[in-house]
């Protein structure tokens, strides 16, 4: 029985599935604690259980993109905040190849925040 998570995946079309499906890989391998789970509707991934960021697609650009929930602790020029007071976006266009050096970059910098200690665990 698919879970609710697969289920956002399945239910989008492509390209836009495989675009997402390939976020959610690319954020999963960046470290051992990072996992999947399902809040507030959408695909979020957790560090050491605490909300790192999540998938979603763009209600009126129609874009799927990751958001960073302590995105506002740093600055990256692909991440935008628009009206966002903590989070912050990076939009990807669903039918050309990822950065995934920009991406690993920006996720490399986000978990920094958790392993150093600014943002407490537990």
């Amino acid at each position: 029985m698919p879970t609710q998570t697969d289920n956002f995946y399945l239910q989008k079309d492509e390209p836009l599935k495989s675009c997402l499906l390939a976020l959610r890989d690319i954020i999963l391998k960046q470290d051992k604690d990072i996992s999947a789970a399902w809040k507030y509707g959408m695909p979020f991934f957790c560090y050491k259980g605490k909300m790192f960021c999540y998938l979603w697609v763009h209600k009126k650009l129609h874009q799927p993109y990751m958001g960073i929930v302590e995105g506002k602790r740093f600055d990256h020029p692909n991440l935008i905040i628009e009206k966002r007071s903590r989070m912050k976006i990076m939009l990807f266009e669903a039918d050309q190849d990822l950065p995934v050096t920009t991406i690993e970059d920006i996720l490399k910098q986000a978990l920094d925040l958790y392993k150093t200690g600014a943002i407490k665990i537990g």
